[in-house]
């Protein structure tokens, strides 16, 4: 059967149980938090009173945590270019089977669409920020897109975002750690739950990984080799400034938030290491040949990344962001 083919089948199987997974996984638009909940109310009186106390404790925050959290909302408002990407994967049927794959797909969308925009709103009103500036990168990184190396492959894809979706959770989690020892306790509030919703997304695409485990284990072990391979790559790998190369300004975003601790090379380690311990890739039965050689290949991936990151060291010079006032 032609490899396509066959994914469309696995796909096929797999969303029988959407609706379960759905249920699960994701919440009743009713339900969840809304941007607004968590900023101050422009109808009420107190908005400007509010506002000025808001700028005041984001006044505290350090030059590079407010760059490391404009880097993270310019990744989340690209979400233009992942729902894009997912909509092409194998499987993923928004004409024929529009309350398949592609209803999680929307669904996943809505969810993420609420990240950027309070984040994006929160530091509007902060004063701490060139918005031109910042909206400029935005515009660039949907524009220039992105290549995470999975094709239309759903197992390849699944494999990213169980991956991603972890990443973003913990870079979430330690800017509300950040902003609560700085004394921001509503900016932390903010990160948490963003955070939040990152790993319950990563706790779906994990579960689509384990049922592809089951069904088709060597083909799925074989694409998870070759993510691994490759090498995860952040969505904002392209990201830019104005009149900047593709990718440059990444470099420094990422060094930024490797020296505060946000996000590290020993982080991407942890992750891929719990990955293959929830989807007991050691004990894995049924496999063939070649992918037996590719789990043994992913078994010794971690220890040989420590022992490079040991090696690495992060660059100390400040990078100055066009992103930020003054």
């Amino acid at each position: 059967m032609e490899l396509s083919a066959h994914r469309r089948e696995v796909m096929l199987h797999i969303a029988k149980n959407l609706d379960e997974l759905l249920a699960t996984y994701l919440k009743p638009v009713e339900e969840m938090w809304q941007p607004s909940d968590l900023l101050p109310d422009s109808s009420t009186e107190s908005f400007f009173s509010e506002v000025k106390l808001l700028q005041e404790s984001a006044r505290e925050l350090p030059y590079e945590y407010i760059a490391v959290l404009i880097g993270d909302t310019i990744t989340e408002e690209a979400l233009p270019t992942y729902e894009s990407w997912l909509m092409d994967v194998v499987g993923v049927d928004q004409v024929n089977e529009p309350q398949g794959w592609a209803k999680w797909v929307r669904w996943w969308t809505a969810e993420e669409n609420r990240h950027g925009d309070l984040l994006n709103k929160f530091l509007y009103l902060s004063g701490r920020v060139n918005m031109r500036q910042m909206e400029v990168s935005t515009q660039y990184l949907i524009a220039d897109g992105f290549d995470i190396q999975t094709g239309a492959d759903p197992y390849r894809n699944f494999v990213y975002t169980s991956f991603q979706e972890l990443a973003t959770n913990v870079s979430h989690r330690r800017t509300a750690t950040l902003a609560k020892q700085h004394g921001n306790n509503n900016l932390s509030k903010i990160c948490g739950v963003i955070a939040s919703d990152e790993m319950r997304h990563a706790r779906a695409y994990k579960e689509f990984v384990r049922r592809i485990f089951e069904i088709d284990p060597s083909e799925m072990m074989l694409a998870l080799e070759d993510m691994m391979r490759k090498k995860i790559v952040m969505p904002a790998h392209f990201l830019r400034e104005s009149g900047v190369k593709i990718g440059q300004t990444f470099s420094h975003f990422s060094d930024a938030a490797q020296r505060l601790g946000v996000y590290t090379t020993y982080d991407y380690i942890d992750i891929m290491e719990g990955l293959l311990d929830e989807w007991q890739v050691a004990g894995m039965k049924g496999l063939n040949s070649s992918a037996e050689k590719a789990r043994d290949y992913l078994m010794n991936l971690p220890d040989r990344l420590k022992r490079v990151a040991e090696r690495t060291r992060i660059p100390q010079l400040e990078y100055q962001f066009s992103w930020i006032q003054g």
